[in-house]
């Protein structure tokens, strides 16, 4: 298959080389997202590319249709959803109430009986996933990020004793809409197939002990055309680009930043500014840092940088590392944001949190413009070799085939 110079583990090797070749007749493909867009919506539009491009591709349902290619028909869109009605509930409430809603209608569509693979994301399918076990339906579910293994669970209301008088039945139920822990462990199980999105995320579910042959390796894409590299400035400028919330690394970047005070340079902050990262920017501040904020266009400012650094603590695997590949950036990150950058080759691989490395190696790029000029280079070659969109949607038939493979 193209980009097989990807460094891909045997585990993955073996996935889209083994098994029968036959793809699904009709595909039903849920998402907690919009098809066409940016992000996971993006991620969503390439993977019906793939199926309908294919000839296989039965439904979608999705929370709005934003692109032209795939006919109307083939989507069904919840824009105009009633879950609409809980939206002054709190985040994890009225999200967890439009999961659970997404997962009810793809659930009917799978009683119909007219498809023959289910395809859809980990917190999104629990009651589909036990329609297609009952029917004998071939299911894959894609993890965005790891393992749930409990370290992140929160307490739910919903686990107190119907006995407590100061519960009311409204906390109880509106508790009920929040998505727990369990709810995903046992979407793990009934799923015949795990798609993971990187190495780390794979070994989350090693170390629980799932089976090798469950895990099917399937990183992202990028699209090479829009994401290409620019002209180097003159000043030395590091760039930032994601949300700017403590879970990417942001305070131990602007801490390494604050630290080195290096001359000629400017640090660029491209994502929407969290109040849990604005403490941190009032104490390290400095003034060759720019707050750029939320842009349609970060293409345009990644590619007129000279390195990206992304100390992410959790990812899946973070698709700003694949543009700034593709942007010929070298890159300081952590193994938690992916598998695009190799150290030593297209950037730093450094430990989450910790802010000596990262200061390390932003001195050492910016003392090394030739260092810096050889990982972009290699870095921009790995993407397009191994990461292009028509790669990810090559990968992704071969899921298809191996789990339709063992059908029956």
């Amino acid at each position: 298959m193209p980009g097989e110079t990807l460094n891909v583990p045997p585990h993955a090797a073996r996935s889209i080389s083994s098994g029968a070749r036959t793809l699904p007749r009709h595909l039903l493909y849920s998402i907690f997202a919009r098809i066409g867009g940016s992000g996971l919506d993006t991620d969503a539009f390439e993977t019906l590319r793939a199926s309908y491009r294919g000839g296989f591709l039965g439904k979608a349902v999705a929370y709005d249709n934003r692109q032209k290619e795939i006919p109307a028909s083939f989507i069904h869109s919840l824009r105009w959803h009633p879950v609409r009605l809980l939206s002054f509930f709190d985040r994890p409430y009225y999200y967890g109430a439009k999961k659970k809603y997404l997962d009810w209608i793809a659930s009917r569509h799978l009683e119909t009986g007219r498809y023959d693979l289910f395809h859809s994301w980990s917190g999104d399918c629990l009651r589909s996933l036990r329609v297609a076990k009952q029917r004998r339906i071939p299911s894959i579910v894609e993890i965005p990020t790891w393992h749930r293994d409990g370290k992140k669970a929160k307490a739910d209301i919903s686990r107190i004793d119907g006995s407590v008088g100061n519960v009311s039945a409204f906390q109880k139920w509106k508790a009920g809409l929040s998505l727990d822990r369990k709810r995903f462990i046992e979407e793990y199980h009934l799923a015949d197939q795990l798609v993971v999105l990187s190495e780390t995320a794979a070994n989350t579910f090693r170390i629980q002990g799932f089976p090798e042959d469950k895990l099917f390796y399937l990183p992202r894409g990028v699209d090479v055309e829009r994401f290409k590299p620019g002209r180097r400035p003159a000043k030395f400028r590091a760039i930032f680009s994601g949300a700017l919330i403590k879970r990417k690394g942001i305070h131990h970047l602007l801490e390494a930043w604050h630290r080195l005070n290096l001359p000629e340079a400017e640090l660029w902050l491209v994502g929407s500014v969290h109040d849990e990262a604005k403490p941190f920017l009032k104490q390290f501040w400095c003034d060759n840092i720019r707050v750029i904020g939320f842009v349609r266009d970060p293409e345009n400012y990644l590619s007129q940088s000279t390195v990206h650094i992304f100390p992410s603590q959790w990812e899946g695997s973070a698709k700003v590392t694949y543009e700034a590949a593709a942007c010929a950036l070298p890159q300081i990150t952590t193994r938690e944001a992916g598998d695009v950058v190799r150290d030593g080759i297209e950037g730093f691989i450094v430990q989450p949190r910790n802010v000596e490395a990262i200061a390390a190696r932003l001195e050492y790029l910016h003392r090394h413009p030739e260092i810096v000029e050889r990982m972009g280079s290699a870095a921009r070659h790995r993407v397009v070799e191994n990461f292009t969109w028509d790669h990810f949607r090559t990968r992704l038939l071969g899921a298809y085939q191996l789990v339709m493979g063992r059908r029956g």
